[in-house]
């Protein structure tokens, strides 16, 4: 199997006044092509903490981390950001649209950036937000949509990029039983499609979707008995 992402003895401290405080402890986790992991744990175990060191959002004070066996834990910003646009799509818990863009706009932005035309970029991010049953909301703004509309445009804007590896944040975390029910069906056909995916969420019974399920424990991860 193909290893997407590596994490290697990673660690996180932080500064709280004068003595530090570690969150992450010796962690090391291999995450494979077309896998759906969750990684499942109480708020402030660390698990978004280290979401977002495995999405080139944050840094390990020590330890490697590894996409497609790039070290990115030594990569400058402008190194990280180029990965993140190029590898990796990430679907927000507060959904984290521009709220001065159409739906269309926002899903369109990571391939301007990228250096698409904004013909060739609209055509794509059409096309997948029609995949996504929202081709009648494309030029509606984040104010005149549902929460569960809002989330399926992020994951337009997570896919839209083709990216080796989708992670999600409590991807249901903002949203009412049917909406949630709704984003969950689409997530678990995403993995049907090939994605790999690592969703991490406090809710157990929306972890048992995934192949694989981890918690963390007095900072350090461990496999969990479906």
């Amino acid at each position: 199997m193909e290893e997407i992402l590596k994490l290697e003895n990673v660690y996180k401290s932080y500064l709280d006044g004068n003595r530090i405080l570690t969150i992450l402890e010796d962690i090391n986790l291999s995450i494979y092509k077309g896998q759906f992991i969750a990684i499942a744990a109480p708020s402030g175990s660390g698990k978004s903490t280290l979401l977002n060191i495995m999405a080139a959002l944050d840094r390990p004070t020590k330890g490697n981390v590894y996409i497609e066996g790039q070290n990115i834990a030594t990569l400058s910003d402008d190194q990280l950001s180029k990965i993140r646009n190029t590898k990796i799509g990430f679907v927000f818990q507060s959904f984290n649209l521009i709220q001065e863009l159409t739906a269309l706009e926002n899903v369109a932005l990571p391939l301007l950036i990228r250096g698409l035309s904004e013909q060739n970029a609209n055509k794509k991010a059409s096309e997948i937000l029609k995949r996504l049953n929202l081709g009648d909301r494309l030029n509606f703004y984040p104010s005149q949509l549902s929460g569960g509309q809002k989330q399926r445009i992020a994951i337009a804007r997570a896919l839209v990029t083709e990216p080796k590896i989708i992670f999600m944040d409590e991807p249901t975390g903002n949203l009412d039983p049917d909406n949630a029910k709704e984003v969950l069906s689409i997530i678990k056909e995403l993995h049907q499609l090939g994605n790999t995916i690592v969703l991490v969420t406090h809710d157990f019974s929306i972890a048992k979707m995934a192949e694989k399920i981890y918690t963390i424990k007095n900072r350090r991860i461990y496999e969990f008995d479906i």
